[in-house]
């Protein structure tokens, strides 16, 4: 079966999220029904090229697809689009409001500190130390003054992983950049005084999630990923009542 080709489609010069952004672009065409169902979607190098994006962002795209239920990977043969039954109804595009993060978190705080919990029970050692190479990485994102959106939505994928519970996989990954407010709104809005300071103490509080699940702690997981969530939820409360006192 020949792969779907796609004409070159040059993205927005600084999008919200490179890997969002093919991702929002694919899942229009496979809705449309402009990418059929049982069609192979282009080798990784095609859709670098035709984004203009690297090979780390469609791999991205691709995880979040396949989470989503969109598309599924055939080991040495390719990608390719699902059955419209395999298809969550929840459009991440939809989430652009305050409002609406504050809802995915509602749903997070209750399946992410179960997954934290189930993580540090069943993590391996190789688990482990994906943990702590995306947290390496967020930390130096995070000194350089920068975001780290996409090493953010890893850490927490790897947390989904490390449970051992491929159903927590799917529902975490269908999330994808909509797990992380910053990746749907912009960290001023989130946090009114210092935006530094904003990402460093999230930074503290993934290390406090890895710690626990380093140390096999289900309990110390569990409430350290409820306290991450619960202070975002804190977070994103005050940004509304700022945003909607500006109206």
């Amino acid at each position: 079966m020949n792969a779907t080709t796609i004409n070159p489609i040059p993205l927005r010069s600084k999008p919200r999220n490179l890997a969002s952004a093919v991702v929002d672009h694919l899942t229009t065409r496979i809705k449309s029904d402009d990418l059929k169902v049982g069609e192979k979607l282009p080798t990784e190098s095609e859709i670098m090229q035709v984004y203009s994006v690297s090979r780390t962002v469609v791999r991205e795209a691709i995880s979040q697809l396949k989470a989503a239920g969109l598309v599924e990977t055939r080991h040495g043969i390719g990608t390719f689009v699902l059955a419209p039954s395999h298809h969550l109804g929840l459009q991440n595009s939809s989430i652009v409001t305050v409002r609406d993060v504050l809802a995915v978190l509602e749903i997070r705080i209750s399946l992410e500190t179960e997954a934290a919990w189930h993580a540090a029970s069943r993590r391996t050692d190789a688990q482990v130390e994906e943990m702590r190479a995306v947290l390496q990485q967020m930390r130096t994102t995070v000194e350089s003054g920068a975001h780290s959106v996409d090493a953010d939505v890893r850490f927490h994928l790897l947390i989904a992983q490390a449970t051992g519970n491929p159903y927590f996989v799917e529902l975490l990954g269908h999330l994808g950049h909509t797990l992380i407010p910053r990746a749907r709104l912009n960290t001023a809005q989130i946090n009114q005084d210092d935006p530094s300071a904003y990402l460093v103490r999230v930074h503290h509080e993934h290390e406090d999630i890895f710690n626990a699940i380093l140390r096999k702690d289900p309990e110390a997981a569990r409430a350290a990923m409820r306290t991450h969530l619960s202070n975002s939820r804190e977070r994103l409360r005050l940004a509304q009542e700022v945003i909607e006192g500006a109206v």
